[in-house]
């Protein structure tokens, strides 16, 4: 779908960190218009990243949030994936640490977030939405910042103890 000059590539730790368990995604399946919207999602999202810090949240001024249903079989792809039910969360974009004044004419850094993956998540895991929406909005902004997920998870650990 939409690509910019970098993609995030996959590593077993995001995969890891963002799958949606076993067959998690048939406990969703009829009851989607009784779900949170993509609405609701973005609303939350945008609300995580409003509670930053000022630091950070100007640095994300320019990056684009979108909610869709699932990812693309491009966006799969990216992170080495198949499955749609796999994916809650994607960044495409340049991390700040890389981006040069040289380069022009690239598309806006994009946070994606996938609802019915999420939503799958948010369940099998027993999380509230805001939640779950919360953990992967800042995991992805953290790909922003240029961390790896090995990184996002080694500060996740030391925060937990």
């Amino acid at each position: 779908m939409f690509q910019t000059g970098r993609q995030r590539k996959s590593n077993t730790a995001l995969v890891q960190g963002f799958l949606v368990a076993g067959n998690a995604a048939h406990h969703i399946g009829q009851r989607m218009e009784q779900l949170p919207t993509a609405e609701t999602m973005e609303h939350i999202a945008r609300a995580v990243l409003g509670d930053l810090p000022p630091d950070f949240r100007h640095q994300l001024e320019d990056v684009v949030l979108r909610v869709e249903d699932f990812a693309t079989a491009e966006q799969l792809q990216s992170v080495g994936l198949s499955d749609p039910w796999r994916l809650s969360g994607l960044y495409q974009g340049t991390p700040v640490p890389l981006e040069s004044v040289w380069e022009t004419g690239r598309m806006p850094p994009r946070i994606w977030l996938f609802r019915r993956p999420l939503l799958a998540e948010m369940h099998a895991r027993q999380l509230s939405l805001e939640d779950i929406v919360r953990h992967v909005v800042i995991h992805e902004a953290g790909h922003h910042f240029g961390f790896s997920d090995a990184d996002m998870h080694t500060l996740e650990d030391r925060a937990d103890n």
